[in-house]
């Protein structure tokens, strides 16, 4: 299962396309552009949790409040990540660079 879904809710394809407000082929659409990946069951079967929804709901809006398309799609998820990613960095830095500086040992 998806450990990084907190509330250990998972919803099967057809309830997760309800809940969207999509039909189901559209969420295995996303799936094989690898823009979602629901977990699987031992039977196979495709489990969603609130997180897939999450995503699923996002490339949903960008879709089709925005019209972009799923390689677009693809793309702006992964430079999101990478900027989240490039945040942490800075954060991480920025506190690891405030002792020194309140010392007064930063070299310019």
């Amino acid at each position: 299962m998806n450990d990084s879904d907190e509330s250990g809710g998972f919803f099967v394809i057809s309830v997760a396309a309800r809940l969207l407000n999509v039909h189901p082929q559209t969420l295995r659409y996303y799936e094989r552009a690898g823009l979602i990946r629901p977990s699987r069951s031992k039977g196979n079967i495709r489990l969603y949790s609130t997180n897939d929804l999450q995503q699923a709901q996002y490339v949903k809006r960008l879709v089709e409040d925005l019209g972009v398309n799923l390689a677009g799609v693809d793309v702006i998820i992964r430079l999101s990540e990478r900027l989240r990613q490039l945040e942490e960095e800075n954060e991480r830095l920025r506190a690891a660079l405030t002792p020194l500086q309140d010392g007064g040992s930063v070299r310019r």
